[in-house]
């Protein structure tokens, strides 16, 4: 039997982080109102919100090339086994509850070399208090051998009635596609309900935080990424209760390219790599 989830609260809001389940959260709460989906049954891709580490979105064929050698893994999507590798391999993992405060957590999980051939050790501190609930994600080499790395965060957000998403970035990407690029930058939606569009599709260099708003709930979020996650994936499913806008810090197959400004990084032994996420909820009727 897997432990309960771990209660935060801090100021007028209130998480739960589930350790064995990916290093996830089961929810997210302001003022009792739910901010992400909340965790419905079992597995990860019924959570609420999970790290992505130590690569976000998928790595086309499941291989890339890296430090002369070719790094080949197999696909790990639970419920999807013809998908190439995707989102890393924290989320498949339980992870462990290092720092327990009753407004917030570290969660920790180390990987030893396999297919990925590289040591490396990851930490996720969760706090909340009067200005929001903050998720910040650390990675670090432990191998003695250059590593490539990209973070990210996976939400799920409540779709019901009237969704919208806003964002200004310089670029749009559906898969499979070119960069369509905008002299400056822009929102892409332009307004337009997360209904309305089914979409997979990354927006790159972002500017300035996103945001979410329910009109007919009167309630709004901010999604205050750290500069390093300067992509954003939006996935909206068909007939699905809730969409994803995952901040993260590279494109789509960006292991796939040399080009620095595709995001991904590496790290060198015992190098870091920390980014976060700040969200802000607030009412559309004023304080």
């Amino acid at each position: 039997m897997n432990p309960p989830p771990i209660a935060l609260a801090g100021g007028p809001y209130r998480a739960w982080l589930d350790p064995s389940c990916g290093g996830s959260l089961a929810a997210l709460k302001w003022h009792g109102r739910d901010l992400l989906r909340p965790q419905r049954g079992g597995g990860v891709l019924a959570s609420a919100s999970f790290p992505l580490v130590p690569f976000c979105n998928r790595i086309a064929g499941s291989a890339f090339a890296c430090g002369g050698r070719t790094i080949a893994l197999s696909p790990n999507h639970p419920e999807a086994p013809g998908e190439p590798v995707l989102h890393g391999f924290g989320w498949l993992n339980r992870w462990a509850a290092e720092r327990l405060a009753g407004d917030a957590a570290r969660l920790a999980w180390r990987h030893e070399r396999g297919e990925w051939p590289w040591r490396f050790e990851t930490v996720q501190d969760v706090g909340l208090g009067d200005e929001g609930a903050v998720l910040r994600l650390a990675a670090t080499n432990l191998d003695d051998t250059p590593m490539p790395v990209g973070l990210g965060f996976h939400p799920y957000f409540p779709r019901s009635g009237v969704s919208l998403y806003r964002g200004l970035h310089l670029a749009e990407r559906q898969p499979g596609g070119t960069l369509l690029r905008a002299a400056d930058p822009r929102d892409w939606w332009d307004g337009a309900d997360v209904g309305t569009r089914l979409v997979d599709t990354t927006y790159a260099w972002r500017q300035g935080p996103l945001a979410i708003e329910w009109p007919r709930e009167r309630l709004g979020l901010i999604l205050d990424p750290s500069d390093e996650l300067a992509f954003t994936h939006v996935y909206v499913p068909p007939g699905g209760t809730a969409f994803c806008v995952e901040p993260v810090s590279h494109l789509p197959e960006a292991f796939h390219s040399q080009a620095p400004a595709d995001g991904w990084r590496v790290l060198a032994p015992g190098e870091r790599m920390t980014v976060s996420l700040r969200l802000a909820a607030y009412s559309l009727d004023g304080p």
